[in-house]
């Protein structure tokens, strides 16, 4: 599955993969990654300096994560590069869905901004059937 979403010209990509040999559904625990591509699309040079999550699962629970960068990068974007990593989340579920964004800084004057990331869903394959 794929999301993206274009913010002030920063696109934001998401593809996710279930983890079936790290997950164990006996005990109710569900591995996911995400691979996330951050393109910046716009005319101004852009570092990302926070993330911002909400985590949802089927019974409804809400986690919220915050904290300064991305896997321990906080990334400068030139106009036209792109960054991309690899996280992964945990679910007591077999389906969830994320969503935030990201806090990014406008190198030339300070502008702080803050970009989506679009929700995306966590389900395990045999969900689909």
């Amino acid at each position: 599955m794929k999301a993206t979403e274009i913010t002030d010209g920063v696109k934001v990509s998401v593809t996710t993969t279930f983890q079936e040999d790290y997950s164990n559904p006996m005990q109710s625990h569900y591995v996911f990654t995400y691979k996330i591509r951050i393109d910046n699309f716009s005319e101004y040079t852009v570092q990302l300096l926070r993330r911002h999550w909400f985590i949802v699962d089927t019974n409804c629970t809400v986690r919220e994560v915050e904290g300064q960068g991305v896997v321990g990068l906080q990334p400068v974007l030139e106009p036209g590069e792109s960054h991309e990593y690899v996280s992964g989340c945990n679910l007591k579920t077999e389906i969830g869905k994320m969503s935030g964004t990201y806090t990014m800084e406008r190198i030339i004057d300070g502008k702080l901004f803050d970009v989506v990331i679009p929700e995306f869903v966590l389900m395990t394959p045999y969900k689909l059937n």
